[in-house]
Formats: C-alpha cells, sequence, structure tokens
C-alpha cells in the first residue's frame, strides 16, 4: 500500500469533482474546490474521519469493498478504478459493470450516417440509436428505459418471428444467449446483468433451456432479415464495429447496393417511423 499517492489521488479526484456531477446542491459556501471530504464519505458510505485519515496518508489498509465505494463515489472510470486498487495493495477485481456512456464521436458519427446504426453494450441495451434504425428496428424512443434491450424485445416482449423470420430469430436467441454468459463471466458482479439473466430465465421457457446449455461464445454478427410492416422484406448485411475500451458495438445495417433492399432502406429513410396506410 502507497499511502502517500493513494491520498494525492483521493484528493485529486475529490478536488476534480463538482456537486453537479454527484448530484449534489452547490451551496452558497464552498471554501475549496470540489467535493468536501465529508461529502465523499457520504457517497462511499464510509466515516469522514476514516476518508480524511486516508486522505492524510495515515489510514488503515481500505478493504475492497470500501475501494469500491470510493471508486463510485469519485466516479473514477476502469483504468482509474484499477489504480485506485494497486495504490492500495490490492489487485483490481472484476469491472463492476459494462459501461452505458456512448463516447461524443461515437454519437456524431451515427448521426452523419445515411444507414441505420444502433450502439449495443454487453448485456444487449440499446445505448444509442439514430433515426434510420428507429424506422427500421422499432422506435426506442418510445419504449421504457429497461424495455431498450434486445434480449429483453426477444424473449419476453411478443413474438418476433412475424418480423424477422422464425430460423433466423432461433439463431439469435442461441448466439445471444452465449453471449450472455460470456458477458456474465466479465462482469459478475453487475446487479442489472444478473436481473436481466434472472429476468429471461424466469419469463422465457426458451431461454430458460438455452441458457441451462452452458454455451459460451461472443457473437461477431447480428445480420438477419426484417420483414417490415412497411417496405416488406429487407436483407441486412451488418457491420459490427468494436468499442474496446467500453466493450461496446455499433451495429450498421447495409443492404447490397442496388438490391430492392438497398431501395427499401432508402424508402425507409424518407418515411421513417411514420405509419403508412
Amino acid at each position: 500500500m502507497d499511502r502517500a499517492q493513494l491520498a494525492d489521488f483521493l484528493r485529486v479526484r475529490r478536488e476534480r469533482l463538482t456537486p453537479a456531477d454527484v448530484g449534489l446542491p452547490a451551496g452558497l459556501r464552498r471554501r475549496t474546490p470540489g467535493l468536501r471530504r465529508e461529502e465523499v464519505a457520504s457517497l462511499a458510505t464510509m466515516s469522514t474521519d476514516y476518508y480524511t485519515r486516508l486522505e492524510q496518508g495515515r489510514g488503515p489498509h481500505p478493504s475492497r469493498p470500501v475501494l469500491t465505494g470510493l471508486a463510485r463515489a469519485l466516479r473514477l472510470n476502469d483504468d482509474e478504478r484499477a489504480h485506485l486498487f494497486r495504490l492500495a495493495g490490492e489487485q483490481p477485481g472484476p469491472p463492476p459493470g459494462p459501461p452505458s456512456t456512448v463516447r461524443d464521436g461515437v454519437l456524431r458519427m451515427m448521426d452523419r450516417l445515411d444507414v441505420p446504426a444502433i450502439v449495443l453494450d454487453a448485456k444487449y441495451d440499446v445505448l444509442a440509436w439514430n433515426r434510420q434504425a428507429a424506422a427500421l428496428l422499432t422506435d426506442f424512443s418510445a419504449l421504457p428505459p429497461r424495455d431498450r434491450n434486445l434480449l429483453r424485445q426477444r424473449f419476453l416482449h411478443g413474438d418476433q418471428a412475424d418480423r424477422f423470420g422464425r430460423d433466423a430469430t432461433r439463431e439469435f436467441a442461441r448466439e445471444a444467449a452465449a453471449d450472455l454468459r460470456a458477458a456474465a463471466g466479465t462482469y459478475p458482479d453487475d446487479p442489472a446483468l444478473a436481473q436481466l439473466i434472472a429476468d429471461l430465465q424466469a419469463g422465457s421457457p426458451e431461454f430458460a433451456d438455452i441458457w441451462s446449455r452452458h454455451e459460451v461464445a461472443r457473437q461477431q454478427s447480428l445480420c438477419q432479415t426484417v420483414l417490415h410492416p412497411a417496405v416488406g422484406r429487407i436483407d441486412v448485411i451488418c457491420e459490427v464495429l468494436l468499442v474496446p475500451d467500453r466493450d461496446q458495438r455499433v451495429i450498421l445495417y447495409t443492404a447490397e447496393p442496388g438490391s430492392e433492399s438497398d431501395q427499401a432502406l432508402r424508402l425507409l429513410d424518407v418515411i421513417g417511423t411514420q405509419t403508412l396506410s
């Protein structure tokens, strides 16, 4: 444990945060930059005296739960969290969960594309989408945040076989379940991921059967045929772009140039999510 470096790291990270960053009122009188020590201690669920001693380089060896609380309170990213653990003489454990924020550059890229695109995290939450993806797949903005998940949509919210084809949805179900098990191994302490798996097992006998096979594999393709209610069949070609530092995937849906599917995508680009009679 490097007490001096740990103390400096905690102080610098505390001073870089503002009350607004953690959802606290700024107050009228602040003599020091950043958060107060008592505010960090409260966010990390520890006593102010304990945190003060750590920041002054005279505290005891912090436990792993204490370090996890500090990482959460100081809004550390995965690299910063690992650094905190190592300063305290601990090996960093698995990350708490897949990041849910999408880089601004990725969002700008999607807005400028003329093809449907979505961003998925490791548990198949749809974190971002462009208007073409809303027209092709579904208007995710109309769904509650909890339901913006491809696996919940597939296994818990109606039969998608009529839209994507029964063979395709069966194959997706098997591959996605194997991918989800891989994610569970990467993020064993993520409560949202654990809840998703529990909900899928309880609500879908099909998922429960697939899950019991213990298949593990990262899915590299999400290509499928879309039977769109407005423009008919679209055979999409998927390109998967990885965002490794956030364990996210950007899925681009394209079609063979000049094909009927390509023309259908272009038509969807025009009509958007409006309903055609």
